[in-house]
């Protein structure tokens, strides 16, 4: 049995602002080469990706699944760090445009393969279900505006019964204790999600991100009481120190943090918190940092009790709510494939697909690097 790991995040997820995508920071910037595959729904993008991580997988290389934030069953992106290579689902919404075509990027246009005019036939039914996906996208969007309001609103009563003071000083002293070697070039910087708000819900893939990681620094305490800023504090730090920084943002508001893990010294810092709360399967040792330690909990409750608890059914109710229409879009986009998947000649496919991996597998493995720089400005 193999024991290549796979490691599994969210490129882009579905947020308050919309669509939001990080996808130019799936493959490092010397990538040996990037296939971009194209065509519509049902053409087999999804496992043709899925396929050649399996093969790698089998052949023992580490792989990284970059999933679809709005299909549960479907992945955006397979990475092989050690050959440097990635292959990634370049259409909407995540539209990816070859950078350096020829030479790294390769387009692979699956709808070379199938029966135009037979796709034809279902052309209504196939406008009618694109105008409703798009439609359960946008109120998906809106209920999730809804739940950052709710939630920037909860954070607005707990922020003045913080002692923001021992907050400071602790977070000194955590830099004290993890940065103690001599600041060095410039580190490289990743940013992805590590949550995302999936047709099944909020989910995420946080133990697989720390095969790597000795140390877990758990971060708990209600919204508001300073633990992303804290995050933002550490990653700048550790970049001044010259250190590779893995920033995963919030699925909700992507200007925050939900975690960022450190390579070099194997170390990961974690939000455990609603709406968002992660239990880890973690073998290294797990430090908890509680920010409610310096909080005036007794004098917040009689003063906002009633304000916090309403704030908190808001949070839930309006991310249910953006699930629900999440549900509907992907139901909708299911339905949608039916009138595709009968045009295609996945026999051909079926050849592209071991073309490509026969590519792949002569090129010479690279050492390991973890995918940090930007390919697409």
């Amino acid at each position: 049995m193999s024991n290549a790991h796979i490691k599994k995040m969210f490129p882009g997820a579905l947020t308050s602002q919309g669509f939001y995508s990080f996808y130019h920071y799936m493959i490092q910037q010397n990538a040996n080469q990037i296939f971009v595959l194209k065509g519509g729904p049902g053409v087999g993008k999804s496992t043709f990706m899925k396929k050649i991580g399996q093969t790698m997988l089998d052949l023992g290389y580490d792989i990284e699944y970059h999933c679809c934030s709005s299909d549960n069953n479907s992945i955006d992106g397979v990475v092989i760090p050690n050959f440097k290579i990635a292959l990634l689902d370049g259409t909407a919404p995540h539209i990816v445009d070859p950078k350096n075509p020829g030479a790294v990027d390769e387009i692979v246009n699956l709808g070379e393969y199938w029966d135009e005019a037979l796709i034809k036939q279902s052309k209504q039914e196939i406008i009618s279900c694109n105008a409703k996906i798009n439609g359960y996208f946008q109120k998906a969007y809106f209920a999730l505006q809804e739940a950052k309001i709710a939630l920037e609103e909860w954070k607005s009563y707990t922020k003045p019964y913080q002692d923001w003071t021992k907050i400071n000083q602790m977070t000194l002293r955590i830099e004290k204790e993890i940065f103690i070697s001599a600041p060095k070039a410039l580190g490289n910087e990743r940013h992805l999600f590590a949550w995302a708000h999936t047709p099944q819900g909020k989910t995420e893939f946080i133990d697989t991100l720390l095969y790597d990681t000795d140390t877990l620094y758990m971060l708990i305490g209600q919204p508001g009481i300073g633990k992303s800023t804290f995050l933002a504090r550490i990653a700048e730090r550790a970049s001044i120190y010259g250190l590779d920084v893995q920033y995963y943002h919030n699925t909700l508001d992507p200007a925050m943090l939900d975690l960022i893990i450190l390579p070099e010294p194997r170390i990961a810092f974690v939000i455990n918190s609603e709406p968002y709360s992660y239990t880890p399967k973690f073998d290294g040792k797990i430090i908890t940092l509680n920010f409610e330690q310096s909080l005036n909990v007794a004098q917040l409750m009689e003063d906002c009790g009633g304000e916090l608890q309403d704030c908190q059914h808001r949070v839930n109710q309006h991310i249910t709510r953006a699930r629900k229409h999440s549900e509907k879009a992907k139901a909708t986009h299911d339905l949608l494939e039916t009138y595709y998947v009968p045009a295609m000649n996945f026999s051909d496919i079926e050849k592209k697909l071991n073309s490509i991996l026969q590519r792949i597998l002569a090129f010479e493995e690279q050492p390991a690097v973890a995918p940090m720089t930007t390919i697409y400005p």
